[in-house]
């Protein structure tokens, strides 16, 4: 157990219960143990001294004495042993044996955190973040928040709430909902309380997701189950907005909410790409090459981050039907044979989310060629400006129907090499016609195929239309 979950419980149990007294009479056994303990400590092992100090701090075959506790831990601690910096910098943090002080309780965290502590790196990430002990300082803060996720395949929670609450608030990093739910849903969904309470801001506000006061109050009202005041207060002023029948459902949805047992809050995208829904009951197409390998699908939507399963793929044709469950914006699909060369095209999709956020881009072209490279007839070439993460998007018509899918752009390396110049905005995308093909082996979903818009539209009804079914395709 961690130095100041230990001492957590141990405040707890003070609000609980009288302070231990021992037996007139100990076992032999347990006074031998605590003779050798201590003079084991006594001649500087540290071990020795650390668990003595948490038998202190119990009352565990000793009555409980926090002053003796903290003597034992800043023996240890002293001697640069990382167990006694953390549990030093707990006792500090927390007034225990000691007076409450956090610039010591800092600085014991930071020795143990350069030691590759796991709990003293999230601590003195709290530390600069809220300016504990310390000069506030976000960029110091986001690097021991950083180091916990990427030394750890399944590390502690509150470092992806901490890195999302950053990415949420814009501190230390540009602000990015994007991001912040990334790393902020799994955490949330595990049961972590910070991380639900952050989400139901997001929802209370619209950021980063579609804004809904019922998911907002299901997650304050779940980050509320510590007697959080926060929580509570932002719960009750939520409750005002809603109508009574909101929040039965709200209160329906808490009741019914289980936190996964094995929440996955760090593991990193292996790759992105772009996808679109084709029915309103969730079916999305993207390219079978962004999800080729994959072990798992998330998918970033306005309304949060959801998993995605893949149905079918045509490796063929680079095309892959996915599936995720809930209710959107589907994109209609016209014959390819509609379009034709010099026609204007346009994609929303998500290029270089490294580089340029999460947020949607748009953009437009026309049809450069009926076909592709050599002549590949599955392609059309577009002059439409893409990059990699455009993989999978919608190549949409002037009536906002999806004529293609952005599949490729002609390898600037070979090029280079076969004609002695690089190639300019020299793009593909795979026709509709091959699209509709592979999708008639699905009944299930051709049936459900909207019919194509053949009445003139506002190109900015076109574009908004296009990113209400884009979706950013997380790949791990």
């Amino acid at each position: 157990m961690k130095a100041n979950q230990l001492i957590r419980i141990v405040i707890l149990l003070l609000y609980c219960m009288d302070t231990f007294q021992l037996p007139a009479q100990q076992d032999k056994a347990d006074n031998k143990e605590l003779a050798d303990l201590r003079t084991k400590s006594e001649k500087g092992d540290a071990d020795a001294a650390v668990d003595l100090s948490n038998f202190y701090l119990i009352g565990d075959k000793v009555k409980r004495d926090f002053q003796e506790s903290a003597k034992w831990a800043k023996k240890a601690a002293e001697t640069g042993d990382v167990r006694g910096c953390v549990a030093l910098a707990s006792l500090y943090g927390e007034g225990l044996g000691v007076e409450k002080n956090p610039v010591e309780a800092a600085k014991w965290w930071r020795k143990a955190a350069e030691q590759g502590d796991e709990d003293a790196e999230y601590n003195l990430a709290r530390c600069y973040e809220d300016g504990r002990g310390v000069d506030q300082n976000y960029t110091e803060a986001l690097k021991w928040y950083r180091l916990g996720i990427e030394k750890n395949d399944h590390p502690f929670p509150g470092v992806s709430t901490g890195l999302g609450r950053m990415y949420r608030l814009g501190h230390g990093v540009p602000k990015n909902y994007a991001q912040a739910l990334q790393y902020l849903f799994p955490a949330a969904e595990g049961g972590w309380l910070a991380a639900q309470y952050e989400l139901g801001l997001m929802y209370a506000h619209g950021e980063g997701v579609t804004e809904d006061y019922v998911e907002a109050y299901k997650w304050f009202n779940l980050a509320a189950t510590d007697g959080g005041n926060a929580a509570l207060s932002e719960r009750d002023a939520m409750a005002k907005k809603m109508t009574s029948a909101q929040i039965v459902k709200a209160q329906a949805l808490t009741r019914e909410f289980k936190p996964e047992k094995k929440a996955d809050t760090t593991t990193q995208p292996t790759g992105s790409g772009s996808g679109f829904f084709i029915t309103e009951d969730g079916f999305l197409i993207t390219n079978e090459h962004v999800v080729e390998d994959a072990t798992q699908i998330r998918l970033i939507i306005g309304a949060g981050l959801i998993s995605a399963r893949v149905i079918k793929v045509d490796a063929a044709n680079d095309l892959a039907l996915l599936k995720a469950d809930g209710k959107f914006t589907p994109l209609p699909i016209t014959s390819s044979r509609t379009a034709h060369l010099g026609n204007t095209v346009a994609t929303v999709g998500f290029p270089n989310t490294g580089m340029q956020g999460f947020a949607p881009k748009f953009a437009k072209g026309e049809i450069a060629a009926l076909s592709g490279a050599q002549d590949d007839a599955r392609y059309f070439q577009i002059s439409v400006p893409v990059q990699p993460g455009n993989s999978g998007g919608a190549l949409v018509d002037e009536h906002g129907n999806v004529v293609g899918v952005v599949s490729a752009k002609l390898n600037a390396a070979a090029a280079l090499a076969a004609s002695g110049a690089l190639p300019e905005n020299v793009n593909y995308a795979v026709k509709s016609g091959f699209l509709l093909s592979f999708l008639e082996s699905v009944p299930e979903v051709s049936a459900k195929l909207a019919e194509p818009n053949s009445k003139e539209r506002k190109f900015e009804d076109v574009v908004k239309s296009a990113e209400q079914a884009a979706v950013l395709v997380l790949v791990y």
